[in-house]
């Protein structure tokens, strides 16, 4: 078996120097093909060549380039080069200096003075384009200015503008990841080049732009003919003879835009899903690029866009801000998959997005400054457990909801998550999302539980998952520690008062400082606030509500809605709305499929059957959502037994897998998937019986909530398995 294992390693060790030797070739010979027609530009210089030669050879690849464009708004202003391919659009600003350009202090010099005026005009360029690509949907994110010096070695981030010599512009772009698909660019070179027409000075007379060099003038492409050989009045899309995928498109004036939004949207749903979960629709643009004088808020119903739009919001920041952003939510398993998504869509910035759940964060800070805390859920519990013994069993408790489990939800969710430290304050606060109507009587009972619970945990020196954000938020006000330029929080309604004012305090009101994103029909967690109890005032347009729905079909969003339909529910704004929302929808297709059958073994067989049916590529896009950790137990073994592959929610990451995703409805908040199984989904909200009382009514609401976000997770097939008798 060794001899075997070293002639596999060795093949494909040869096949792999085999593939190099022929790429090798292959950019060659379209290096060569590049020169000679980088050549034939009239008075362009050789370093300007060369830098065109390399771009040249992009074209080959799919790429498309668009070469002394006018400048929308200017009569004679020009933008050197616009290069649009898989890795995004790049506005390329070539120059020629005799002096190395360098970097002091965040400012561009060359010969001792600053050139900041060239980094300003070429964002103002890049402005322009974003404005353009905007008409399509495309995030500022994907539009990135270069600044590339012929003659020069360099690789310098200079803010939003990426400085490059000759040598590594090349390189730099074909490393890119791909983004962008062929349609796409398509679309986004004939846009532009309608935005930034034609270059229309003369082909002859220079016109000086920088003193920066010995003769007084910079050879830029202003100077140049950038025709072809056969007359200054061919295309500047160039180069039509190189390759025929750049040639310029045809007909723009026939240019349906609203035709062309529709093709993106089509084309972002028939990617993988996760390429699908990056998709901005043009509606929520300006979201991304808004300035905002203070904390703002965007809310709407599920399938709006919402988290989307708070990821390219957060990489907009980070592009626009010398510091870094943090990107925090509840569920411990979003961060992954969202710095996943972001990592894809903008690259270049992904590294000063953090990505963290609010507790682990909360953790990490407290470990930093050095704070002792014993983080230990059993042990709390433990502790929980014999105070209930103490003083909750014996008490009045019991006659309103005998679950201990509802009077430790109000501990962790209304006394320490709201911060009170005495019974003063909680006799008089509200409870928000709680039924249950407690008078004083029960108020007190509960805080000598609370004060058994803390008395019994502080004894045995462990600290639950309310400590840490009160601990964390504690030490945050005490140094007055601002780490971050900016705040995006999404799924906001799950977390604690305490947990949004120890993220509001990382920021304080700082313009485009706190951004929260979440709605409260979508609470799968007891207990609630009011943005007013956190000190935040959304003022104005700092409130926006999105109201198109781009993930579910209608028969999907219709049976979601009929569960919750009787429920309504409060906003963090403190605005109560009906269960059955309007929303507006962009698909009207799509399947809701019920599977009834009479034992729970014919239904399992009918949902192993169902997904054996599906192929590679539908089977990645799946998941199968359980309401407790029992259920996915179950389907996990079932599953797994009969070899359909599963990817827990718990170790997924973004990255497209071929495994069937399996979780809880609460892990697939924040996530979608084109096809959705909730096997024996009836037992997920059980009956209350005859006369239920007001806490077991604010169960069954908060499991018809948890089961409308599970619901909702689907984008093109949602299939609805029960056990029950079908009458045959």
């Amino acid at each position: 078996m060794k001899g075997v294992d070293v002639v596999v390693a060795g093949g494909s060790a040869a096949r792999r120097a085999q593939e190099a030797r022929r790429q090798e070739r292959l950019l060659r010979e379209q290096w060569r093909a590049a020169t000679r027609e980088a050549e034939r530009w009239e008075r362009a210089d050789q370093g300007e060549r060369r830098i065109a030669a390399q771009l040249l050879v992009l074209t080959e690849r799919g790429w498309r380039l668009l070469v002394d464009r006018r400048w929308p708004g200017t009569r004679a202003a020009n933008v050197d080069m616009l290069l649009v391919g898989p890795a995004g659009v790049f506005v390329i600003d070539v120059k020629n200096w005799r002096a190395d350009p360098e970097v002091v202090d965040g400012v561009l010099r060359s010969s001792g003075e600053s050139r900041e005026e060239h980094v300003r005009k070429l964002l103002a360029v890049t402005r322009a384009a974003e404005d353009a690509l905007a008409d399509l949907g495309m995030s500022p994110v994907a539009v990135q200015p270069l600044m590339v010096f012929a003659g020069k070695t360099l690789d310098i981030p200079l803010g939003r503008v990426h400085l490059l010599g000759e040598r590594e512009v090349g390189p730099r772009l074909l490393r890119g990841r791909a983004r962008i698909t062929d349609a796409s660019i398509r679309a986004m070179t004939a846009h532009l080049a309608r935005v930034f027409p034609e270059y229309e000075g003369t082909s002859v007379a220079p016109e000086p732009t920088d003193t920066d060099t010995d003769t007084g003038t910079e050879s830029g492409t202003r100077k140049r003919a950038l025709g072809r050989a056969n007359g200054p009045t061919a295309s500047r899309e160039v180069p039509a003879a190189v390759s025929p995928a750049a040639r310029p498109v045809e007909n723009l004036g026939l240019f349906d835009l609203d035709a062309m939004r529709d093709a993106a949207l089509d084309d972002a749903m028939r990617a993988p899903i996760e390429q699908w979960m990056t998709f901005l629709h043009p509606d929520q643009l300006s979201l991304v690029r808004r300035d905002w004088a203070g904390p703002a808020r965007i809310s709407g119903p599920a399938g709006t866009g919402k988290t989307v739009v708070g990821l390219h919001r957060a990489a907009y920041l980070a592009e626009r801000t010398a510091g870094r952003v943090l990107y925090a939510t509840f569920a411990s398993n979003l961060p992954r998959v969202q710095a996943t998504f972001l990592a894809s869509m903008a690259p270049r910035v992904a590294s000063r997005v953090e990505f963290h759940s609010v507790h682990a964060w909360a953790a990490d800070y407290l470990r930093r400054q050095g704070v002792r805390v014993n983080l230990h859920k059993d042990k709390a519990e433990t502790a929980f457990s014999l105070a209930w013994k103490r003083a909750g069993r014996d008490t009045v408790l019991p006659e309103l909801g005998p679950d201990s489990h509802y009077w430790r939800e109000e501990i962790a969710h209304v006394i320490k998550g709201r911060g009170l430290t005495s019974f003063a304050q909680y006799a008089v606060v509200p409870r928000r999302r709680r039924r249950t109507n407690l008078r004083r009587v029960h108020r007190e009972a509960v805080w000598t539980l609370y004060e058994t619970y803390e008395a019994i945990r502080e004894e045995r020196g462990v600290h639950d998952f309310d400590d840490l954000l009160s601990l964390a938020l504690a030490e945050v006000r005490r140094t007055g520690d601002r780490p971050y330029a900016a705040v995006v929080v999404d799924e906001v309604q799950d977390l604690t008062l305490v947990g949004v004012k120890l993220l509001h305090a990382l920021v304080g009101e700082a313009p485009n400082g706190l951004l929260l994103i979440g709605d409260g029909q979508q609470a799968v967690y007891p207990g609630g606030f009011r943005l007013s109890d956190a000190g935040i005032d959304i003022r104005g347009d700092r409130g926006q509500v999105l109201r198109t729905n781009y993930r579910n079909r209608k028969p999907i969003l219709d049976a979601a809605l009929d569960v919750v339909a009787s429920d309504s529910f409060e906003e963090i704004d403190g605005l109560r709305l009906s269960g059955k929302r309007e929303v507006d929808l962009t698909h009207h297709d799509g399947v809701v499929e019920h599977v009834d059958r009479r034992t729970p073994r014919e239904h399992d067989q009918a949902l192993v059957e169902a997904l054996l049916a599906l192929d590679e590529e539908q089977r990645a896009s799946s998941a199968v959502l359980c309401p407790s950790l029992r259920a996915i137990g179950h389907y996990q073994r079932l599953l797994t037994r009969a070899g359909v592959g599963v990817c827990p929610l718990e170790r997924y990451d973004g990255h497209p897998t071929p495994d069937v995703k399996l979780g809880s409805y609460r892990r697939a908040k924040g996530l979608e998937f084109k096809r959705v199984y909730l096997p024996r989904y009836d037992t997920a909200v059980p009956d209350a019986g005859d006369q239920p009382s007001d806490a077991a009514r604010e169960r069954r609401e908060l499991e018809r909530s948890q089961l409308f976000v599970a619901m909702t997770r689907a984008r093109d097939v949602l299939w609805l398995g029960s056990v029950r008798e079908t009458g045959a």
